[in-house]
């Protein structure tokens, strides 16, 4: 197989794969070739003939995507690796329209599309010779729990996928458990097996000021700056192909902003989730309603309204805002069925209504 030089690009760097030049282990199958005639009688060099095999595969994909990649070098009809194979593009404008009919969330809806404007000018700029200041795609988001943060993360990843940003458009979500290992040595492997997953998408970290906690392992050591120095490499490595969104409570996220130059630097447009309204709170239970197949009965609209006022009313600390309507709705869910399956033969109707006294049982659970 032959390669053809990529035009206007640097020369590989295979130590930055941990990968010798493919010359290596073509030299090298060379000499093991010799040896296939004996190996009946050495069976220890099928070992290393495997092992270096699999090593010059590793090497030859690496070199595919570095030369022209995505099948340049082959006919057009021949059949496509499932590495090859690059995920559909979506619909701008079905991602826009989807995140318009999110509930509430009006500043942050503005501030996607000002981002997505932003982007999509700067290609512009580029494909017409104009410079362009760089940017960084990376962000905050900032709030309490409940208020969309992983909603608007998967968006925002499938939206940089179909303005060209991003080559996948998938979200990873992770917390500190999913990056940071119990002994020395593992959390850079932890943390690079999921930043590999995430490369061409968005990596979402939840609660990700925990990566800068005061507790540490064995020794004293800080295994969640490992993390964070892990995570800054790889942002700087692949900051054409990855992008990083860190979330949690407001006041927590900007301690850990600036506990770190090299997060200041890469950080610095944040997104503030605000708290939902006692109104924007019926209207999520209403959606859930809806997509669910469930209508409210007589009084159990008005019911459900003054609930949910009072429910943002009385919230403290411990307010979940969605989080807790999905789990009152699941309540309602409980007992309805309970209710239903107490009747000999129940109609459709039966099976899809909700009454006042539903709820007001679930939120007494």
């Amino acid at each position: 197989m032959s390669f053809k030089k990529k035009k206007n690009s640097d020369p590989i760097d295979f130590n930055a794969y941990g990968l010798k030049p493919t010359g290596y282990y073509l030299d090298s199958l060379k000499d093991l070739s010799r040896d296939l005639d004996r190996m009946e009688q050495n069976y220890s060099d099928a070992d290393t003939l495997l092992s270096c095999i699999k090593e010059a595969e590793a090497a030859a994909d690496q070199l595919i995507r570095e030369t022209g990649g995505e099948g340049a070098m082959l006919k057009s009809d021949a059949p496509k690796t499932q590495a090859e194979k690059s995920p559909e593009t979506p619909d701008l404008k079905d991602l826009l329209a989807e995140l318009d009919s999110l509930v509430g969330l009006e500043k942050i809806k503005e501030n996607v599309k000002s981002l997505i404007n932003l982007v999509k000018v700067r290609k512009l700029r580029e494909e017409n010779g104009l410079s362009s200041p760089a940017i960084s795609l990376h962000l905050v988001f900032m709030g309490n729990p409940g208020t969309g943060k992983t909603t608007v993360a998967r968006l925002i990843a499938q939206l940089y996928h179909a303005i060209g940003v991003l080559s996948k458009g998938q979200l990873v979500e992770v917390d500190r458990s999913g990056l940071v290992a119990g002994f020395v040595g593992q959390t850079a492997i932890k943390t690079n097996e999921v930043i590999k997953k995430a490369l061409g998408g968005v990596l979402f970290i939840d609660e990700a000021y925990s990566l800068a906690s005061s507790s540490s392992g064995a020794g004293g050591a800080d295994f969640g700056q490992e993390a964070i120095e892990t995570l800054l490499k790889a942002m700087e490595d692949n900051r054409d192909d990855f992008v990083v969104i860190v979330a949690g409570y407001e006041n927590l996220m900007e301690n850990f902003i600036n506990s770190n130059p090299g997060l200041e630097s890469r950080f610095n447009r944040y997104f503030i989730f605000e708290d939902y309204t006692g109104q924007q709170l019926y209207e999520i239970f209403l959606s859930m309603c809806k997509k669910n197949q469930y209508i409210l009965y007589e009084g159990a609209n008005e019911y459900s309204k003054k609930f949910f006022e009072d429910m943002y009313q009385q919230k403290d600390e411990n307010f979940g805002n969605a989080r807790d309507v999905r789990n009152i709705f699941e309540n309602i869910i409980t007992i309805h069925s309970n209710r239903v399956a107490q009747l000999e033969n129940p109609a459709k109707d039966d099976l899809m209504t909700i009454c006042k006294e539903d709820i007001e049982k679930a939120g007494a659970m």
